[in-house]
């Protein structure tokens, strides 16, 4: 499948801006240049699956991690916070990602600084899903990065968003998703002269999943929108749990996608890519739907995405996907 040509004016800005950041920018922060794991919903479910965080960084750095986060009233201490969730009612076991995510994370961050060798920064990507947005929630997200910004990939936040400025590589990124209301915070209200903390997606139309790259993202990454999301539906539109054999045609879609989100200089991400058993769904609190139904079924995709050249690839499997990107290098 090949993409409609860009107008050359803009064909040509894009390449000037591309060739700008390759000369500026460490390996790691230019799309396409390595496959990471990407640890699917990376925290507790009410009592269950504390060890989430430790499993995935088990698995080894570089990684993504994901956390989702709900802002609610926790009902043992009556105080409203951005919890760890999928959603709610919360039960008031729920972690903060302060305690569950950075300081777990504290002595990979601080033996990284202390050596001072950013070539594989960042080490940790940080993919926030948030599942409400109110403006306190936003506000208290963005109030806890300050805290920690020093640990945080920046970029300068100048007065024109289609510019890509250089970024600034630290042990961790920050990814989050492709909503107005989290860039009003995000970036827009971040003074010209500030840094940019976190860095949003691209706005993406999937009205019909099969439908050609250039339809599903329309632009280009900016100064602020640096990635691209993307239900497994665009490569599989019936979904894992009825997604039949792999075969040619879609290892083809999937290698025109991640081949035009490096063209526009988007990092790209696949979620979610499972392969279990019924009694491993159980015992895990593993979704179905994310389901192919067997560990050769996931292996097959997970070798394709990896081949195709995918930035990010989420599964609920961090071991196993570790250990096959590990023998694929």
């Amino acid at each position: 499948m090949r993409a409609r040509p860009w107008p050359i004016p803009a064909l040509s800005l894009l390449m000037f801006s591309c060739a700008s950041l390759m000369h500026s920018s460490p390996a790691p922060l230019r799309p396409g240049t390595r496959v990471l794991l990407d640890a699917h919903n990376c925290y507790p479910y009410y009592e269950w699956w504390f060890d989430r965080i430790d499993r995935a960084l088990r698995a080894g750095v570089p990684l993504a991690i994901e956390q989702d986060l709900l802002w609610a009233r926790n009902p043992k201490t009556g105080a409203v916070a951005s919890l760890l969730s999928h959603g709610g009612p919360p039960t008031g076991t729920e972690p903060g990602m302060r305690e569950y995510f950075f300081e777990p994370i504290r002595s990979i961050v601080e033996k990284a600084l202390r050596e001072g060798n950013p070539s594989d920064w960042p080490l940790i990507t940080l993919n926030l899903d948030l599942k409400s947005e109110e403006p306190d929630h936003l506000a208290a997200i963005w109030q806890l990065l300050l805290q920690y910004q020093d640990w945080l990939t920046t970029a300068p936040r100048t007065a024109r968003i289609d510019r890509m400025e250089a970024m600034n590589a630290r042990p961790v990124l920050v990814l989050t998703g492709e909503s107005d209301a989290q860039r009003a915070v995000f970036y827009d209200r971040v003074p010209e002269g500030g840094k940019l903390l976190v860095f949003g997606a691209v706005h993406t139309n999937t009205k019909d999943p099969s439908a050609p790259p250039e339809v599903l993202v329309k632009s280009p990454a900016d100064n602020y929108h640096r990635w691209w999301n993307n239900s497994w539906h665009v490569i599989e539109p019936a979904g894992q749990s009825n997604a039949g054999d792999w075969t040619m045609e879609k290892e083809g879609r999937l290698t025109d996608l991640v081949q035009y989100a490096h063209a526009h200089n988007l990092w790209i991400r696949f979620y979610t890519l499972d392969g279990a058993t019924k009694a491993e769904l159980s015992c895990n609190g593993w979704f179905s739907t994310y389901n192919f139904g067997s560990r050769e079924a996931v292996r097959k995709r997970w070798e394709a995405a990896a081949k195709a050249g995918a930035d990010y690839i989420a599964t609920d499997q961090y071991e196993d996907l570790g250990r096959l990107l590990k023998s694929l290098k």
